[in-house]
């Protein structure tokens, strides 16, 4: 193989890792809030968007192929803006989400300082 072909694979694997990271985050984000509104009381918005975007991420039927996961990533982000639109806002108008550990999420890299 000569180095052009090496090089633009290694590219390629590095584009689906970050990919890969950036959607179990998103994926774990999802599923703490969600479990953070339940445990607090408040209501989490319609179940089927939960599970859809839980469903879109796993299923294969996808918009771009799977090595691809920028759809995924996308129906994660608007998953996680619905959960958050449901949670009652602070003073600052921004979601307070308390963490398992009691901490809020208005704080530095809370959840209130996450761009969606």
């Amino acid at each position: 193989m000569n180095t052009g072909v090496v090089v633009l694979l290694a590219v390629a694997a590095v584009f689906v890792v970050a990919t890969l990271v950036v959607t179990v985050v998103l994926l774990v984000r999802l599923v703490r809030t969600r479990r953070a509104l339940r445990r607090a009381g408040l209501p989490t918005g319609r179940a089927w968007v939960f599970w859809g975007a839980i469903g879109y991420l796993v299923l294969p039927a996808d918009l771009l192929p799977d090595p691809v996961l920028l759809d995924d990533i996308g129906v994660l982000v608007l998953a996680l803006r619905s959960l958050r639109s449901a949670a009652p806002t602070g003073e600052a108008g921004g979601a307070v989400l308390r963490t398992p550990e009691g901490r809020s999420g208005a704080g530095p890299g809370g959840a209130a300082d996450a761009p969606w």
